[in-house]
């Protein structure tokens, strides 16, 4: 995946197109992530010992990685994710300014 968790990202499509967030949980294998503020749904709790009231909970659902884009740490701006070889190690690289990421 392009992107990991903590990293700014913005979104590029879908109902919350152009907001922007950072990265709470990463799912590699499901190729979703978890933004804050982005994608919020309605989830009903049932009455249980710990919340004996229930009720309506807003909170934030996933969304495919492919709907967001890195926000590049020198100009604000979103873009692509490279990588390179640096000392044996391989890191991220933003496509329009060329500063490395990790």
């Amino acid at each position: 995946m392009h992107v990991k968790k903590g990293d700014k990202v913005k979104v590029i499509t879908g109902k919350d197109k152009g907001k922007e967030g950072v990265i709470l949980a990463a799912f590699p294998k499901q190729d979703r992530v978890l933004v804050e503020g982005v994608n919020i749904v309605k989830k009903h709790n049932k009455p249980s010992q710990l919340n004996p009231q229930g009720g309506i909970v807003s909170q934030e659902a996933a969304i495919h990685v492919s709907n967001v884009m890195l926000i590049d740490p020198k100009s604000g701006e979103p873009t692509r994710v490279g990588y390179k070889i640096e000392d044996g190690k391989k890191v991220r690289v933003a496509k329009k300014s060329g500063v490395v990421i990790d």
